[in-house]
């Protein structure tokens, strides 16, 4: 039986930054018999840094789930395989400080072995402090819950 980990990444208290919490916190809410199944590991991550290495441990594939700044328009939902993220540099911006792309460059330079990792990333707006997620972000949390169930069910196989 196959090992996946669901991660959400992002700061709680930081407006559209929360989505990744957000979307798994209710994927494991709404899909709890798949959120509690042995092989799935979930978990929050607020400040992914070097720590998100140690949530990799064990698995035979990974999920990201987290806010992107890309120019597209907000709330779009973006899907990121394995190859792709790869591709990301290590000088992206992140709210996180040290974040996903910086740990996973470093990773790849110290010649880590990784699982697969593919991202669900959804299009941020604003990041103020103190907000809430915007209209058009809380608006795609149905579909970014169904994206972690059909990653969830496809990895269990």
């Amino acid at each position: 039986m196959s090992q996946i980990t669901i991660i959400g990444i992002g700061q709680s208290f930081r407006g559209d930054d929360a989505v990744g919490l957000e979307a798994v916190r209710r994927w494991r809410d709404e899909f709890n018999e798949t959120a509690s199944r042995p092989e799935v590991q979930v978990e929050g991550c607020e400040l992914p840094g070097l720590g998100l290495l140690d949530l990799f441990e064990g698995a035979d594939s990974v999920l990201l789930v987290d806010a992107v700044q890309s120019g597209a328009r907000v709330g779009t939902i973006h899907r990121i395989g394995p190859e792709e993220l790869l591709a990301f540099s290590a000088d992206s911006n992140s709210a996180h400080g040290w974040g996903v792309a910086e740990t996973l460059g470093l990773a790849r330079q110290l010649g880590l072995t990784l699982p697969p990792i593919h991202l669900i990333g959804v299009e941020a707006g604003q990041m103020d402090l103190g907000a809430g997620l915007s209209p058009e972000v809380e608006e795609m949390l149905p579909a970014v819950c169904m994206l972690i169930e059909e990653f969830a069910q496809k990895n269990l196989r």
